[in-house]
This record gives C-alpha cells, structure tokens and sequence, in this order.
C-alpha cells in the first residue's frame, strides 16, 4: 500500500467514496494522481483528489470526455429546434453528400453510424487539432463501410463531424456555443480549447507501462478489428500517430477538437453534466426531461464493428448504463483514453466525473471506474 494522501471533502453519507477512493490511489503505485467529483440533484457532494502536485483546480487532459461536451451542444440545438436528428447531413452541409453519404441523417451520424471513421493515410496530430480541417478531409473520402448498415466507434473524428453539422446551421463552432451557452455561464472547469491563462493549472499526461496482463489484453484487441480498428485510432498515419503527443501539444488544447481535445478537471467534468441534468447554483437544467430521453434512448443495438463493444452508443453518449450495472439504464456519458469518465444517471440524479494522469491500457473507462460508481451509487442511495 501506498502512503498517498486523499485531500478534499464530501458531504455527510459519503465518506464511502472516500474510502474506495483513497484504495484505488492506494494500488496505483506507478504514478499517482487522480481527482474525483460528484453532484446529486445539483449539488456537490464528493470533491476529492491524491498524487504529486495534483489539487482540486489542477486542469487534464480529458481525451474523450470531449465528445460528451460537444454532443450536449447537439442536444440542446436539438431541443432548440435548431437541427433536426432526421435531417440528412448532406442537407446543413452539402458537400458531405458524396460517396454515399447522402442519405445519412444525423440521427445516424451521431449513433456512429456513417462509416467515416478515418482518411485514407491518416491525420497527422497538427491536422487532428483542427476540426475544420479533418471536417474538409472527411467530406470527400469514402465511407468504410455503407452509411447507416452498422455502427463503429468514430474517435477520433465524430466531433468535428457533428462539429461541422453545428457551424453550418448556426455560423459558429461547436466550441463557441459550448463556450458561450453551457461553459462560460455555468461555471463548467471544463474547456474545449483552453486559454492561455490557464495553462499554468495543465499537469501533462503521462505513460505508464502496461503490466504483462495488459500487454496481452492490448494485443488481443488490435486483433480482431483489424483496419478498421487501425483507421479509428489512426494507427496507419505517417509519421506515426501518438495519443500522448496529442494530448500533450499545446496546439491541440487550444483549439480543443471536440473528439478528444478538451482539458478539465474532475470538478468540471461532474458540474457539467449536473447543469445539463439538474442545473447547478439555482440555474434551470439546459436539458429537458424529453430531450433526455431522446439522446439516451438505445436506437440500435448491436456491436461495434470497431472496438468490439455490445450496444455501446446511444445518440452521441456511451450507454454508460450497460457499463455500470449500478445506474439506470438511461445513464449517459463518455470515458476517456487516460481512464477518465465523466457521466449523469438521470433516474438517481447523480452526476460523475473521474480524471487521472497517467494513461490507462488499452484505454477507455479504467478497471476502478466500476468501483467508484458503485460506492457513489451505493451512498447515494443509503
């Protein structure tokens, strides 16, 4: 056992959070350094942190959390009557329509759902952190597999994708909106694209070695998919594409690319999704219960033809309630590569964000996710 410190607070009822807390810091010997936070109804009840010059405000990379954020941008338009999930792509943005996409809806692109995981070649990291640029690359390549048949993980692309849907209905990016409706006035300490005076609050991702156990669990999952696991993550790009170069560059936090280049800390990453449920410091929750429904709602179930995993989107979010037996089916979200989540269980009123620093293998929701969820869920309920 480490002697790592737990810092921060909880409310009364929760000091079992704490505990399966300060156990998985406790195990984590290779390079501590995590936060964990939660609401209940809008309310913060779990604020904690552990590890070498990490706080409470100390700001990560949130890798795919991003897609989170960006898709809570697409509902609310969504509600607003802004876009149209039965729309087809082709007809906000008309140079998408080619190569067989022209028929996809949206309701479609954002259940991943397109074929247009990746380019041909591959993205280099500069291009990655421009969503308009991957939007201009992504509009003329051809689908890897025939738009709206199956479903697999776009992830590094979906949210310049759904990006590019949001610019051409409203003539402002998808991280505007998200600045200027749900970030700023929200008090949300999660950014797509992070100004330069909080850079200084930014501790950079680090790797950790995966045990032998992990390397097998690696290998066997590049198996499977074969390219269309390579094109997804990128892996056939020249020079070689690296998760931690990406995270790490500072081009990439500035100009935040919604699939994966958003910067947070635990705080933000709960406090964001209890504005959307809840609504947070007395505001009005920016989702309808109606809305709710609609996103977290399973559209189509099946495997993804990427990654492997059963029944693993709903519209935009992950089903984090197939993930974590403990939350209603409705729960909704998004892990990230370094072993982050970030989630709201609308039946509860519960809403979760965990961070860490160093990078999880083979990436996505870390192992001790499941067991903080259960000790929130578990205290939550007593």
């Amino acid at each position: 056992m480490s002697g790592i410190e737990v810092r921060g607070t909880v409310a009364a009822g929760f000091e079992g959070v704490r505990e399966e807390f300060a156990a998985v810091v406790a195990e984590e010997t290779a390079e501590p350094g995590a936060q964990l936070a939660a609401y209940l109804h809008g309310r913060p009840v779990v604020d904690l942190w552990a590890g070498d010059g990490i706080d409470g405000s100390t700001l990560l990379a949130a890798f795919s959390n991003s897609k989170g954020a960006a898709h809570l941008v697409v509902a609310l338009l969504v509600q607003e009557g802004v876009l149209d999930l039965d729309r087809e792509v082709a007809f906000y943005w008309p140079e998408f329509g080619t190569g067989g996409k022209d028929r996809l809806t949206l309701r479609e692109l954002l259940a991943h759902r397109s074929g247009l995981i990746g380019v041909d070649g591959g993205f280099t990291v500069t291009e990655l952190a421009d969503d308009r640029v991957v939007a201009e690359r992504l509009a003329g390549q051809r689908p890897f597999w025939e738009p709206g048949t199956a479903y697999g993980y776009h992830a590094l692309v979906i949210g310049a994708l759904t990006g590019e849907v949001v610019r051409r209905a409203t003539g402002r990016t998808l991280q505007e909106v998200y600045e200027e409706r749900i970030r700023a006035p929200h008090g949300v300490e999660f950014w797509l694209g992070l100004p330069e005076a909080e850079e200084a609050r930014f501790q950079p991702v680090r790797p950790m070695a995966p045990t032998p156990a992990q390397q097998a669990l690696l290998a066997a999952n590049a198996a499977p998919a074969g390219r269309l696991l390579a094109v997804a993550f990128n892996r056939a790009a020249d020079p070689s594409f690296d998760i931690l170069d990406y995270a790490n560059s500072r081009t990439v936090r500035a100009l935040g690319p919604a699939s994966g280049g958003g910067v947070a800390n635990a705080r933000g990453l709960a406090r964001l999704y209890a504005a959307a449920l809840s609504g947070v410091d007395g505001t009005a929750a920016l989702l309808k219960p109606e809305t709710i429904e609609e996103f977290t709602r399973r559209h189509w179930t099946g495997t993804d033809a990427v990654t492997g995993e059963p029944d693993h989107f709903t519209l935009g979010f992950e089903t984090e309630g197939v993930r974590y037996p403990s939350l209603g089916p409705d729960a909704f979200g998004h892990s990230g590569a370094a072993g982050s989540e970030a989630l709201a269980d609308p039946g509860s009123g519960l809403t979760y964000g965990y961070l860490r620093r160093r990078i999880a293998y083979p990436g996505g929701a870390a192992p001790e996710n499941h067991r903080l969820v259960t000790a929130l869920t578990r205290a939550a309920s007593s």
